[in-house]
């Protein structure tokens, strides 16, 4: 079988890069990075109050009356995170809700966190709310954008145009100037000679007749 009847197969789809492609159009339509930290914030809040550490033999639970604030302010940052990802026009309500309850949390649930959620709820909150979507291009700009690459490829073309020009143009020889053959200085002096010779003699004839006017006056 020769490679001229050869059948082409389809090009095989990467799945890795399908799913990057698809996560990255996800992350730069919405304020993905603010959601993020709202939610990472979330979690300390809800852990903390419930959780069961233990120092050596030593458990420590830490449930107390704060336990029903940490779990709802918890929650609801969490909720908040999700609500900024897949509605991106109330991310400004959910930033400043986030600011928020990280703040509230500070006196409710053991200091937000013991510090764990401050920090990413604050700056997860300025995040969702200086977040702005990217302007749609005008058919002014795409019009503009045309013509920019419409000069540039004119220019290219010239530009090419013009060096082909110059590559197959025919070398010209510059003109060469002939100096006069130099003789020996009796030839010069010769040549002088005969030249003013006939100017003299023309001159004389003139200043006679000048004189014999005169003498007829």
């Amino acid at each position: 079988m020769s490679s001229a009847t050869v059948e082409t197969r389809p090009r095989q789809q990467n799945p890795v890069g399908w799913l990057w492609r698809h996560f990255r159009e996800f992350r730069r339509t919405r304020p993905f990075w603010g959601g993020l930290l709202a939610m990472i914030a979330g979690v300390p809040i809800l852990y903390f109050p419930y959780a069961h550490l233990s120092f050596g033999g030593l458990t420590i639970a830490m449930s107390t009356t704060a336990g029903a604030g940490s779990l709802i302010i918890g929650i609801l940052m969490v909720i908040l995170g999700l609500t900024a990802w897949f509605q991106p026009a109330v991310r400004v309500f959910a930033g400043i809700a986030t600011i928020l309850l990280t703040l509230v949390s500070i006196p409710v649930s053991n200091l937000a966190g013991f510090g764990l959620a401050l920090l990413p709820g604050l700056i997860g909150g300025g995040l969702m709310v200086s977040w702005a979507p990217l302007p749609e291009p005008t058919a002014g700009s795409a019009a503009k954008g045309r013509r920019r690459r419409a000069k540039g490829a004119d220019g290219a073309a010239a530009g090419n145009a013009v060096a082909q020009s110059v590559a197959t143009a025919p070398a010209v020889e510059a003109p060469t100037a002939e100096l006069p053959v130099q003789g020996t200085p009796q030839a010069a002096e010769t040549a002088v000679e005969n030249a003013a010779g006939p100017a003299d003699e023309a001159a004389v004839p003139k200043q006679g007749g000048a004189v014999e006017q005169e003498e007829a006056r």
